[in-house]
């Protein structure tokens, strides 16, 4: 008798999904071309463990401008910078939203950060706050001591290693000095004993970019079938029982102080504007305690994840072409030479190093699909209907590997395509957006390539890198898991040699 219940039930739903579907298609024809959906599922099905690659095969089929139907759920996929010209330059401020997604619902104070926030009054206050209070150029340039102490105690720690032949996880090590670096900036110090933000960062940016049944399929929610909405809640719990103690410090500190004496961290920051709101009664710009921990959860998140992503696949596109790391460690050597350490100084100097950022970029994209936008008014695009509440999704693994944009040479590594041209992270040609794109471009694109910069360059100035076990260059393993970011499939491992001077 349950079964026929069951078997009922899902025979009226699914009559109510196609109902609602056929309506749909009558309200909204001339879609941009796609894949048949099935009924309630939609196509998920054709998506697999690495989406980006999948749907990057379906755009060959049917188009940069494809359309798919993801459960209940209307996506268009923009898989060519032409196309995401038009809907990122032209028409940049109706896909400047987001949707809401329930791992964003639990993981963004319900939707308070930056990143997962509907476009508007609030969100334009947080990113012009943040941008402003952390991540201006003078603010950065404010915590350059803090970082060349960090990137000192990386070198110690690499020249030990050289000493005794040690076999290094460059995964853990790129992780540790990023998160020790990002961690001083936001709250003063760096991680002790009762933090561990750097696990639960990597949790959290898996969770946020995994797949949800209940995102796509909205009827099934309730019913949590994959347990995911109890992890997500078991994961904030964590983080913000971190975050509640890193404010209480915070706030006793500053009643015990005359004045603030010396730097301002980030959370300093925040709770005198928490302030000064109450004092003047602003209650548009009221910043509480959850506006605080969502804003400090977005930057720390996003700092430490996508910054430790570029700088381990940088270095692994520099092991495995020898050519390549060749030509950047001469250029170390004319630029910087007999120094020790590489100062944020030199950066601006280094041409070849910039090109070779950029080709990692092109080939092994930190988010292969960018965060989702959402459209906020029906509107036509190349002669076709985007329907309000469409979701945009950008394959930028697929921009990379367009031969139109790269020629036929688009699969092999080669910095010097970027020689002599003005493509960059600003995605003014749309061609390069590692940092995103349009209004809801990451704010903290230089201090993340200032990360990156310091972290590769002081790796591979006065080290050589050799691949344990007698591995060959040309044998490292370049496949990546999917997640909000890409990172590795496998951690990176190397032995490095420490070498005196100029070779």
């Amino acid at each position: 008798m349950h079964s026929i219940t069951v078997a009922a039930l899902l025979i009226v739903l699914t009559g109510i999904f196609l109902r609602r579907r056929w309506s749909a298609h009558l309200r909204h024809k001339n879609l941009p071309p796609g894949p048949v959906p099935l009924p309630v599922i939609g196509s998920l099905h054709l998506l697999g463990n690495l989406p980006h690659r999948s749907l990057h095969k379906l755009s060959q089929k049917h188009g940069p401008l494809m359309s798919i139907r993801l459960g209940s759920v209307q996506f268009v996929i923009v898989s060519s910078p032409d196309v995401a010209k038009l809907f990122f330059g032209t028409h940049d401020v109706l896909f400047a939203s987001r949707p809401k997604t329930i791992a964003a619902k639990y993981l963004s104070y319900d939707y308070k950060g930056v990143a997962f926030s509907e476009y508007g009054p609030y969100w334009r206050s947080v990113r012009k706050f943040c941008t402003m209070e952390l991540l201006s150029g003078t603010k950065i340039m404010g915590f350059a001591e803090m970082r060349k102490e960090e990137i000192e105690l990386m070198v110690e720690e690499m020249k030990v290693a050289s000493k005794v032949c040690k076999v290094v996880n460059l995964t853990e090590t790129i992780s540790s000095v990023v998160e020790g670096m990002i961690c001083r900036m936001l709250f003063g110090k760096k991680n002790d004993d009762r933090f561990v933000f750097k696990t639960l960062i990597d949790k959290c940016m898996e969770a946020a970019g995994g797949f949800n049944l209940a995102d796509f399929v909205p009827l099934l929610a309730p019913f949590d079938l994959q347990g995911l909405t109890k992890h997500y809640k078991s994961l904030i719990k964590e983080l913000d029982e971190m975050l509640e103690i890193l404010i209480d410090e915070h706030e006793k500190h500053n009643k015990t102080k005359s004045s603030n004496h010396g730097q301002m961290d980030f959370i300093d920051i925040l709770l005198s504007l928490k302030q000064e709101c109450s004092n003047n009664h602003d209650e548009l710009n009221a910043i509480d305690r959850s506006n605080m921990k969502a804003i400090s959860l977005d930057l720390v998140a996003g700092a430490i994840d996508s910054s430790k992503t570029s700088i381990e696949w940088v270095l692994s596109v520099l092991i495995k072409h020898p050519r390549v790391m060749k030509e950047l460690k001469q250029e170390l050597n004319t630029v910087v030479g007999d120094k020790l350490i590489v100062e944020e100084t030199d950066l601006a100097k280094l041409s070849y190093f910039h090109m070779v950022v950029k080709e990692a970029s092109r080939l092994y994209p930190t988010a292969p699909l960018l965060i989702p936008h959402q459209a906020r008014d029906d509107i036509k695009i190349n002669g076709y209907n985007i329907p309000k509440k469409t979701r945009v999704l950008v394959n930028y693994w697929a921009f990379g590997r367009d031969p139109n944009v790269w020629s036929d040479n688009w699969d092999e590594f080669l910095p010097e395509r970027f020689l002599d041209n003005e493509i960059d992270f600003r995605g003014h040609d749309f061609k390069l957006l590692h940092f995103g794109i349009g209004r809801r471009g990451c704010p903290g694109m230089n201090l993340g390539l200032l990360n990156i910069g310091l972290v590769v360059c002081n790796m591979v100035h006065r080290f050589d890198w050799e691949l344990p076990n007698g591995m060959s260059p040309s044998e490292l393993d370049m496949n990546e898991k999917f997640g909000l970011t890409a990172s590795r499939a496998k951690p990176l491992l190397a032995i490095p040699t420490y070498t005196l001077g100029p070779k």
